[in-house]
């Protein structure tokens, strides 16, 4: 099994709580890696027609199997099952008794929400970070091989055909999992929707645009871009209110959790089609923004990440707020230095005088240096340094 950086953080919560939520979409490997965490455990998936209406018709017996806990996954297809472990959580009294995964964010939050406030610690795990890759001795330098074949465990660690691969798991998880929860009936429409969605990548999101394209109301798009979300499909970044007297942009920015789903989406069937596609700067800056979400989650840590972006067009591309210090990022894929590049990041230093911190230049060459009281990060070391 390749080594996953949130390894070293599912134990700690183990110890801290009764209950441990690890999230993230489906092929992420999640059940990999708690399986191998929790041997001792007994597994039980969801999943699974006949353990399903177990759960399903009798809660209490089917959790009074597991005296010692046990690894449920794919756990918000039961969520009635929460109330329940509310109590047997309480009365055992011991930590790291149930270990629960699931695929989508919506049914597990708002259950624990309700029922297990204060007994769950929840970890996000997303498909592989360049981090992990680089331990494994996976990682590529090649900036349009990582477009094109992204980050899933199936792909990188199996050798599985990126453009198969991924046309399965839109069919299976995206239009079917996904169309099903929230009863879409028009199965054109909603592709059409996620494909747009790709192709708005590090762009503003238009919702009346999107909707409009795709003939459905805003209110549609608002919820079918929610589950999206919740699916750990695609995220959105908030813009930064730091307004320094300036107006600001105030709509957030569109990125998927995996680069390639994205490329898939808009079509790119070949490799080779990536170094002359339009979007190319576009899907780079999604690459390495969702790298950096990859390790803030790995680690636990909860800097927000933001964009900066004011009326008259000057944009931080990634903004970390670190309480009194907030570090911009400006993000580019040529893999040349550009004097031209620094200039964003040297006006937003003179408008954010000293809350600016450690302003990093990260680009697509293979140089660390500084230059211009500018920091300058290579793009596959940029996640592992923030």
């Amino acid at each position: 099994m390749i080594e996953r950086d949130a390894a070293k953080l599912l134990p700690v919560l183990a110890n801290e709580f009764p209950i441990v939520a690890l999230t993230g979409p489906r092929q992420s490997g999640k059940t990999t890696l708690v399986r191998e965490l929790f041997k001792s455990k007994p597994y039980i998936n969801l999943e699974d027609l006949d353990q399903y209406q177990f759960a399903q018709e009798d809660p209490r017996g089917f959790l009074g199997q597991f005296e010692d806990g046990a690894i449920l996954d794919e756990a918000q297809r039961c969520p009635s099952l929460f109330n329940y472990l509310q109590g047997i959580v309480d009365q055992d009294g011991r930590n790291g008794l149930y270990i629960l995964t699931g695929s989508s964010q919506f049914h597990p939050n708002r259950a624990i929400s309700q029922s297990l406030a204060g007994r769950v610690g929840s970890l996000s795990l997303l498909p592989f970070s360049i981090s992990e890759l680089k331990t494994a001795g996976l990682f590529t330098k090649s900036i349009d091989h990582n477009l094109f074949n992204g980050f899933y465990p199936r792909i990188l660690a199996r050798g599985s055909s990126p453009r198969r691969w991924l046309n399965a798991y839109i069919e299976t998880y995206i239009e079917k999992d996904i169309r099903q929860l929230i009863e879409i009936k028009n199965r054109d429409r909603f592709l059409r929707f996620i494909s747009l969605c790709a192709g708005n990548v590090g762009c503003l999101l238009n919702l009346s645009r999107l909707a409009s394209d795709c003939s459905i109301t805003v209110p549609t798009a608002k919820s079918w871009l929610s589950v999206l979300q919740a699916s750990y499909i695609c995220f959105t970044l908030q813009p930064h209110s730091t307004n320094f007297r300036k107006r600001l942009v105030k709509t957030p920015k569109l990125y998927f959790y995996d680069v390639a789903l994205a490329c898939r989406l808009i079509s790119i069937q070949e490799l080779d089609q990536i170094s002359t596609h339009p979007l190319r700067g576009n899907l780079f800056e999604n690459l390495v923004i969702a790298d950096v979400l990859k390790s803030k989650l790995n680690k636990g840590t909860d800097t927000p990440l933001f964009f900066w972006r004011d009326n008259a067009g000057l944009e931080i591309d990634l903004l970390l707020d670190h309480g009194r210090q907030l570090q911009p990022i400006e993000i580019k894929s040529g893999e040349t230095l550009n004097t031209s590049w620094f200039n964003t990041l040297q006006k937003w230093n003179s408008l954010a005088k000293s809350t600016s911190d450690s302003a990093t230049l990260c680009y697509g060459g293979n140089w660390t240096g500084r230059r211009s009281e500018i920091n300058v990060r290579p793009w596959h070391l940029l996640g592992q340094q923030i």
